[in-house]
């Protein structure tokens, strides 16, 4: 059988065990391996997710500004006709994305770093185009949507081992889809530009300053005596002087339209929009009055009228404000083969009675109350994140105080991404630079960490250079 015959068995085969389709924006044959409408109800999955947990930043004119452009740019693609819907994420990551279905997103820890209009533009065309490619459906198999929480939290919270859990999915929104792919969204990108009325280049503007990110992470990993960390975001596949990308931009730029179409930026509105940017943490958080949470482990448990949680370096202790009753958790690392169950028998010291498994939140549990020596204590043990909780509950009356320690017990729970701890309300703000000010005098009144490199990456002068008087810079407050 000759090289040719071989070649078209092949592709025969691909096509028959997937779905091979022409595709308008890449102008040639889409091997896809889940269809259009498994692909949009994954990213509606996605997008009601984000809502629902309180991940869309909370400023109706940023949201849309961005919408605004977003359309523009939809507008001249193969999907034109589709509705999209573009969605500024609260996260201070420095990243933007896009699912099946048409959802496009963007951090607002990314737009702080962008200068103007047609940066914002070119992130959002890139994104356009993995939708338009499709490139989701033809790098992965279906049944993502299983997954679709934990990508979300892993979105909302940053959270490393909610990066695994995400499997390959999650780690091509969150790290992109490889360079050829990466590629091919950047020219689709620079064509829906250039017919808006966008400069290209201002696509490369935009590599740059992720670059420089990725330049700052593994310095200061360096310094830490860390392994060399890696950019993980948008665009990380590409080199810095990448000149396939710089000839793909370009090429865009130099499509033959039939008119000339002017840069449709409002002088000032960028900065306007981005004026007042929330800076780190989220101001945005749904936490209840009645509540303590964990915010290094994750969890939240009820803190009743009268009472006080408090977290110490060994143990989180709920106490009754008048010493009448205390409730005190431990963590323990299982070992292979522990059950809620086995762990608390193993511990729990005379006659154990009240026994019951606990299923709260998705977590599994075990309590009971030990009584020996004439005295009962209420025990648990709730396995989360790969730790047991070990749960102690005391009070001077038991029979009177139990059912309220079996209340807060109960009551243990993960923490939702809507109730992550709110930052200290820093912001963007602009500024015009003063005369004799330079970038180690200017961060020095910016109360965040490494300032002065913050406000070089801000404002695209790192890792050195200076402005001049009078330019307006990016400053945190």
């Amino acid at each position: 059988m000759n090289l040719i015959s071989r070649c078209v068995i092949a592709l025969t085969t691909v096509c028959l065990a997937g779905s091979c389709a022409y595709n308008p924006a890449t102008g040639g044959a889409s091997v896809v391996m889940s269809s259009s409408s498994g692909e949009a109800a994954t990213g509606e999955k996605m997008y009601k997710e984000i809502v629902d947990n309180g991940g869309v930043y909370d400023d109706p004119e940023l949201q849309a500004y961005v919408d605004r452009i977003g359309r523009r740019l939809l507008a001249q693609s193969s999907m034109a006709d589709r509705d999209f819907t573009f969605t500024v994420v609260d996260s201070p990551d420095i990243n933007a994305f896009a699912t099946p279905g048409g959802y496009v997103y963007i951090n607002r820890g990314l737009l702080a770093f962008l200068d103007n209009e047609a940066e914002l533009a070119g992130v959002l065309g890139h994104e356009i185009g993995h939708v338009t490619a499709r490139h989701s459906g033809r790098q992965r198999a279906a049944g993502v949507a299983n997954t679709v929480t934990a990508i979300t939290l892993l979105i909302l919270t940053g959270s490393g081992d909610l990066a695994e859990a995400s499997s390959m999915y999650g780690a091509e929104l969150i790290s992109g889809y490889g360079r050829e792919m990466e590629l091919e969204a950047d020219g689709l990108g620079a064509e829906y530009m250039h017919k808006a009325g966008y400069d290209t280049e201002y696509l490369l503007e935009v590599i740059g300053v992720l670059k420089d990110q990725q330049n700052y992470q593994r310095r200061k990993a360096r310094a830490a005596g860390k392994e060399r960390a890696t950019y993980h975001g948008l665009y990380a596949t590409h080199p810095r002087n990448d000149q396939r990308l710089k000839e793909v931009v370009r090429k865009a730029g130099e499509l033959d339209i039939s008119t000339y179409i002017e840069d449709p930026s409002v002088p000032g509105e960028f900065k306007e929009r981005i004026e007042g940017l929330v800076w780190g943490d989220t101001v945005q958080s749904e936490r209840a009055d009645d509540r303590f949470y964990h915010n290094s482990l994750g969890f939240t448990i009820l803190e009743p009228e009268g009472w006080t949680v408090r977290a110490g370096s060994s143990a989180v202790v709920a106490s009754a404000d008048d010493a009448s009753a205390k409730l005190t958790i431990r963590l323990r690392r299982p070992d292979k083969g522990d059950t809620p169950r086995s762990v608390l028998e193993g511990n729990a010291t005379g006659e154990l009675t009240a026994t019951q498994e606990l299923d709260q939140a998705g977590l599994k549990g075990y309590t009971a109350v030990a009584s020996s020596g004439g005295t009962s204590k209420r025990l648990a043990v709730i396995d989360f994140n790969g730790l047991g909780y070990l749960f102690e509950g005391e009070a001077n009356d038991f029979a009177a105080g139990d059912p309220q320690l079996l209340a807060i017990i109960e009551s243990f729970r993960p923490s939702h991404a809507r109730e992550r701890k709110p930052g200290d309300g820093k912001r963007v703000r602009y500024m015009q630079v003063p005369r004799g000010e330079t970038m180690a005098s200017l961060a020095a009144t910016m109360k965040i960490p490494d300032a002065e490199d913050q406000l070089r990456l801000l404002n695209g002068f790192y890792p050195r250079g200076e402005p001049r008087t009078g330019d307006w810079i990016k400053i945190i407050r």
